[in-house]
């Protein structure tokens, strides 16, 4: 009764597997070139290199532990890098997609044909592109039947993962279902602004000059923390509806400022807020974010941790590693 998290080195992935060890679970990581520093996790929990590029790596692990539950996280996941590694982000997350299906039917077929697991696959909402675009006044919540319209190879890849899933549950009755995860942050986030913004300001802080560089204030993010949406990926594979596609999206949204002012709560300083020209965009996206009808419907899951929270668990987080 083992559950498979593979890309166990990304911030979602090793939140998931610490829970789930937490839990009493069997939980096995796979890693490849982690983005997190995974020698923070406990020392027990069973941690696997493994780049799903090559099918008989994954193949290995499946073969071994016959997970009942896969989360499969494993992604090259940035957008800005699928425009340098195309080649890269296609193989890494749609042919380790395959690998990890392939590797599904090899045992049934050689060791048990009753095998039978659960996967979620981690989709993404930049698979909509540019659809979210078209949507006007409050049409900004987009529904899991909206055109996908993916804007650069990253979105085109999730697209290619999530309709070779469904592939899979139509032809070979393996019980996937497909997670389009829009905007998240937590501990061991880099790259996006919550993560960026509170180690600014853990950085000023300690030098004791309040001043946080900042862009455009004024832009609107639904945002989620972590642990939410590791809720909702549990959520799914307990009781989600295989192949079904579901998007798991924060219901509240937040401008940038807000951000700031709850930074400054934490730390009880006002900061000198600096605008860098080059952290400001021609255009700011609009906002993104998911209608989670269909979620709550089917599994129950509700956002229950506020931002607040989130950011003062990071500046915690910032303090011990800065």
């Amino acid at each position: 009764m083992s559950i498979l998290v593979t890309g166990a080195g990304g911030m979602v992935g090793s939140h998931m597997v610490e829970l789930l060890h937490s839990q009493g679970k069997e939980v096995i990581g796979t890693y490849y070139k982690p983005t997190t520093d995974i020698t923070e996790l406990p020392s027990e929990i069973k941690m696997i290199e493994c780049d799903i590029r090559y099918p008989e790596n994954i193949e290995r692990i499946i073969f071994e532990y016959m997970p009942t539950q896969i989360y499969h996280l494993a992604a090259q996941s940035y957008p800005t890098v699928s425009w340098n590694k195309p080649y890269e982000t296609m193989e890494t997350n749609i042919n380790g997609t395959i690998a990890l299906y392939e590797a599904i039917k090899k045992v049934r077929n050689f060791i048990d044909k009753n095998y039978d697991p659960i996967v979620v696959v981690a989709c993404s909402s930049a698979e909509y592109g540019e659809t979210l675009n078209g949507l006007k006044g409050d049409e900004i919540y987009v529904k899991e039947t909206a055109e996908l319209k993916p804007l650069h190879p990253y979105g085109v890849s999730k697209v290619g993962q999530d309709l070779i899933s469904f592939q899979y549950f139509m032809n070979d009755n393996i019980r996937c279902i497909r997670a389009r995860i829009f905007n998240s942050t937590g501990t061991r986030k880099v790259n996006d602004v919550t993560s960026d913004f509170t180690y600014r300001a853990v950085q000023a802080e300690k030098i004791g000059i309040y001043e946080l560089r900042v862009g455009n204030l004024e832009t609107r993010r639904a945002i989620m923390d972590q642990r939410d949406l590791i809720n909702a990926l549990i959520l799914l594979a307990e009781k989600g509806i295989p192949g079904e596609v579901y998007n798991i999206s924060s219901e509240h949204i937040y401008k940038m400022r807000d951000i700031v002012d709850i930074i400054e709560t934490h730390i009880e300083h006002k900061f000198k807020t600096i605008v860098d020209p080059k952290l400001l965009r021609p255009t700011d996206e609009k906002i993104i974010v998911g209608d989670v009808t269909k979620l709550k419907r089917d599994t129950g899951w509700k956002q229950q941790i506020p931002m607040e929270q989130t950011v003062k668990d990071m500046l915690e987080y910032w303090r011990k590693h800065i």
